[in-house]
């Protein structure tokens, strides 16, 4: 199916976003028994969330301070939850699914994470479309599907988070977590 422009807004984006993560966190809590799909389940959502977090810093965040009057808090504030739930999944994606903090990590990030969008979802994202007219929108949900390509799929917890050094760097470390996604054979 083509792309419209409707299927660029960032808005839109974002939220389709958080429907997915949403789907992947009902189905890790439903399921029970098999550790390695866990484990599989819980390595997609993690690249998943990490690509949609880079691409919120390089293009929803700076948008967020040139347009809202308190920008500069909220992004301090999103950036913060970025910082904290990286450094989590940085340690989830480190640990078997049979290690006994595996389960309890899970959970903590679930949660950390639900907060996280449901905090955008009621305060930033209804601020940044009063804010922006249609166009800026369709442009900033295309640089983010763009960003999400060659983003990370993986946790980088000490990585830059702000322009220019994200944007200088999303992409090189995007490129090396590819590589070792395939060695590894990471389905992500």
């Amino acid at each position: 199916m083509p792309e419209t422009e409707t299927d660029t807004d960032l808005i839109d984006v974002i939220i389709q976003d958080h429907r997915r993560f949403q789907a992947v966190f009902a189905e890790l809590e439903d399921t029970t028994g098999d550790t390695a799909f866990r484990k599989d389940l819980a390595d997609h959502v993690i690249a998943e969330i990490v690509r949609h977090g880079v691409a919120e810093e390089q293009f929803v965040y700076p948008a967020a301070r040139s347009r809202l009057p308190d920008g500069d808090e909220i992004v301090e504030h999103e950036i913060e939850e970025h910082a904290e739930a990286e450094q989590d999944m940085k340690e989830l994606e480190g640990l078997g699914p049979e290690d006994p903090r595996f389960e309890e990590l899970l959970a903590k990030m679930i949660k950390d994470v639900r907060h996280h969008l449901d905090e955008e979802e009621q305060h930033l994202l209804p601020r940044l479309r009063e804010a922006c007219d249609r166009e800026e929108l369709q442009d900033l949900g295309f640089k983010v599907l763009a960003a999400k390509e060659f983003a990370p799929t993986r946790p980088h917890p000490h990585a830059p988070d702000t322009p220019p050094g994200n944007l200088v760097l999303g992409p090189g470390i995007g490129f090396i977590d590819k590589i070792r996604d395939a060695l590894s054979h990471r389905d992500v």
